[in-house]
């Protein structure tokens, strides 16, 4: 056979490589250059101290490029002060007791030369069904302003569902067809008004006669506190004004006033359970109004007085005025102790407040606005005497289209400017201007009801006869129904009109900046009081 099986000793092959890497030992490694380091300052290489001199060479002063601390003639300096004591704090009395630069006040805003309409806010829903705007008010910041829909041109009682909606002006993104928010109301809200303190608190007063409070905090369910419909309720609509009136026991609490054409003024208190219950309550009664030897006696039976608006004195929370159906204003306090001789019927007896009778409008007073301004004057009695006549005026309107300009001293006004040839629905005053404010309007033709909706900015500083500032607002025939002032920012005035829109209007600096002497002229109108 040529193959056979076999074996044969193992091979053995040695690594020249690892050998000769083993005898050399060597290693390799990955390694950069040497890096250098330095430190280093930067330093000046000379200091010098330099001074300013305007005029060179003047005797006392440091020379320029030297520096001196204080003054080089200590006891010249001395005689100097004590030499000018006297005449310096002789001339800083002086002007400690001048009166050039009163009611003059730093106004940090945009100046505005002209008038503007900053918004014109509406609701579509309560538009379509052509409800109109009874009612405006600014919050407690200033940033929300909020709206009633009603019906004021419908004589008949109504079972009408309406709303409340508010815009927050600072919000980014207003919509002013969009409401952040809507409240319905189960009828016509007919006036309203936001809680002085506390933003989220919307009273207001309902064609039903209730009054109600909203907390627009809670989006789901913001009605807390209403009267309901009881022997205490109004039995008329609660037209024009609810008020939130502080508690003088409480500190930081309110109370809700409400007045209404049944010649009721009623102020109500809020219960645990959320019930507005009555705290107390007044009630106008033609034989019980006091009548002045100047005005033909009117022709008032032994029946309630309506009230038609409501305005408190801003120096003494017992005084208010009221305006009456009668065409009067009527001087009155919440001190007052007489019972009215009204049918029982309240839980509570109803005080007669009225003291005094103003000189009546041609028709129906609408609204009456208190004056917000006085001067705190110490010392001269006559100065005492002009502040205390200041802090009596009061503005009202009506049906005739006059302003009267009143003081609470006289029946007879200070002032009648006819304003329109027809009605006039409000009147404010400026927060800001003594002599400046605005009223709502509707002019045209009593025989076919047609009127030309503006709003009329009047200052006494111009003229005491007519606007100086006429502005058209509503489109067509539609009348204004309501404004008011932002206390907060000044310079806007809300006003809304029977189109169901509020317009936000953005004053000129001629109607916020109170001139130095504007209050000398609003004194010198008060002191033209006749025995």
């Amino acid at each position: 056979a040529m193959f056979a099986d076999g074996s044969a000793g193992s091979v053995d092959v040695g690594s020249l490589w690892r050998r000769d890497r083993s005898a050399r030992c060597e290693a390799k490694s990955c390694q950069t250059g040497p890096i250098a380091t330095a430190e280093a300052a930067v330093q000046a290489g000379r200091k010098r101290e330099a001074g300013v001199q305007t005029e060179q060479g003047c005797p006392g002063l440091p020379a320029p490029g030297s520096l001196q601390e204080g003054p080089t003639d200590a006891a010249h300096l001395l005689s100097f002060l004590q030499r000018v004591e006297d005449t310096v704090i002789k001339e800083l009395s002086k002007n400690c007791r001048s009166h050039a630069f009163d009611g003059f006040e730093v106004n940090w805003t945009d100046q505005s030369e002209t008038v503007l309409c900053l918004h014109t806010l509406s609701y579509p829903e309560a538009q379509h069904r052509k409800l109109q705007v009874t009612g405006v008010s600014w919050n407690a910041t200033g940033a929300v302003i909020a709206c009633s829909y009603g019906r004021l041109d419908d004589g008949d009682w109504s079972t009408e569902k309406s709303y409340v909606c508010t815009w927050n002006l600072d919000r980014r993104g207003l919509n002013p067809q969009r409401p952040d928010l809507v409240v319905d109301a189960p009828s016509s809200v007919m006036c309203l008004a936001f809680h002085p303190s506390k933003p989220s608190l919307i009273a207001g007063g309902l064609f039903s006669g209730e009054v109600v409070v909203w907390d627009t905090s809670r989006t789901e369910d913001p009605l807390i506190s209403r009267t309901g419909m009881t022997d205490d309720t109004h039995t008329d609509p609660v037209y024009q004004q609810v008020n939130w009136l502080p508690d003088g026991k409480h500190r930081n609490h309110f109370h809700l006033l409400s007045t209404s054409t049944d010649g009721k003024i009623l102020v109500w208190r809020e219960e645990r359970d959320g019930r507005l219950v009555l705290a107390e309550g007044f009630a106008l009664v033609a034989q019980q109004i006091p009548r002045s030897i100047r005005l033909r006696k009117p022709a008032w039976g032994e029946a309630a007085v309506g009230v038609t608006s409501l305005s408190f004195s801003h120096f003494d929370p017992r005084v208010f005025v009221v305006g009456v159906e009668g065409g009067f204003a009527l001087k009155c306090s919440t001190a007052a102790g007489t019972e009215a001789p009204l049918r029982p019927g309240c839980s509570l007896p109803l005080r007669a407040p009225a003291e005094l009778a103003f000189s009546p409008h041609g028709g129906p007073v609408y609204s009456v606005s208190c004056s917000p301004f006085h001067r705190q004057v110490l010392g001269k009695h006559r100065a005492s005497e002009m502040f205390f006549l200041s802090r009596n005026l009061f503005l009202s309107c009506g049906t005739d289209g006059h302003v009267h300009l009143h003081s609470m001293l006289q029946a007879q006004p200070l002032v009648s400017v006819q304003l329109s040839k027809n009605y006039l629905f409000c009147v404010r005053w400026s927060p800001v201007r003594p002599l400046v404010f605005a009223a709502a309007s509707g002019e045209g033709k009593d025989t076919c009801l047609c009127f030309k909706g503006e709003v009329q900015l009047f200052d006494f500083e111009k003229s005491a006869q007519k606007a100086a500032l006429s502005i058209k607002q509503a489109p067509g025939e539609s009348p204004v129904y309501c404004l008011e002032f932002n206390i907060k920012q000044p310079q806007l005035l809300a006003a809304g009109d029977a189109t169901g829109a509020v317009h936000v209007w953005q004053l000129s600096s001629d109607f916020t900046e109170q001139g130095p002497r504007e209050m000398k002229h609003l004194e010198q109108l008060a002191s033209e009081v006749t025995d």
